[in-house]
């Protein structure tokens, strides 16, 4: 797998300064926009969360790990992630019909970065239980 350019800040700024504005974004800023904008829906990152650790997941149980996102929510997100090639859809017409939704090849890109959010989040929980423990025994 190629290793992606990083593109610093410093540089995004430069290209807006000193290149043709629709040069500057078709080349740096608009591709990262867009991911950014797709990854940052509502419950958007939860979802592909959940099915990176659960695999194939059907509809019911993806709600039910997913606390607190509704029925609505749930399909409009996964049909914008079907859409966009993040996550493969698959129907057997079945009674009742199995709809069962995984992670597409570009969804599977998309691990290191979940995992890197993940061992973040965990130490963010670790600290504040030690502030709020150590704020107790005061």
């Amino acid at each position: 797998m190629p290793l992606a350019r990083r593109i610093t800040s410093k540089q995004l700024q430069d290209a807006h300064k000193f290149a043709p504005e629709k040069d500057a974004c078709d080349r740096l800023a608009c591709p990262m926009d867009q991911l950014l904008r797709l990854l940052m829906g509502p419950w958007t990152t939860y979802i592909l969360w959940v099915l990176r650790n659960e695999g194939p997941t059907r509809f019911g149980a993806l709600k039910r790990l997913v606390p607190g996102v509704s029925a609505k929510v749930l399909t409009e997100r996964l049909r914008m992630l079907e859409q966009h090639g993040l996550i493969t859809r698959s129907y057997a017409a079945t009674i009742p019909p199995q709809v069962t939704y995984s992670l597409a090849k570009r969804g599977e890109e998309l691990n290191g970065v979940l995992q890197t959010l993940a061992d973040i989040a965990i130490r963010w929980r670790q600290e504040e239980d030690a502030e709020q423990a150590a704020k107790a025994a005061e």
